[in-house]
């Protein structure tokens, strides 16, 4: 049986990251549980909290799909908006013609 690395699906390539993954910062969908608890605190005069049930649930990372120059072209890819705050997100000029900020700036200096 050959085995993929966990971030690559059976017939994408390495750089392709899974469907709910961070193209930049890897974060993905973990699980833990969610645990409730009932009964009485000792100081108000109980036996203290017990575990009355364990349940599974999912940490989701907040990921949004934006328009980002990968390798030199936009390519539209999943990122965290840690990774979008942090500046690791490059996108592309919204228009090609005209001035723009960049290029005003660029022209002055």
């Amino acid at each position: 049986m050959i085995r993929l690395p966990r971030s690559t699906k059976a017939g994408a390539s390495a750089s392709e990251p899974m469907p709910n993954e961070c193209f930049y910062t890897g974060k993905r969908t973990t699980f833990g549980n969610t645990i409730a608890r009932s009964g009485a605190a000792v100081k108000d005069g109980g036996f203290g909290l017990k575990t009355s049930g364990v349940s599974r649930r999912k940490f989701r990372p907040n990921l949004q799909k934006v328009t980002a120059i990968v390798d030199g072209a936009p390519r539209r890819i999943k990122v965290s908006t840690k990774a979008i705050r942090s500046g690791l997100v490059v996108k592309p000029l919204k228009r090609k013609y005209g001035y723009t900020a960049q290029q005003k700036a660029a022209s002055e200096s």
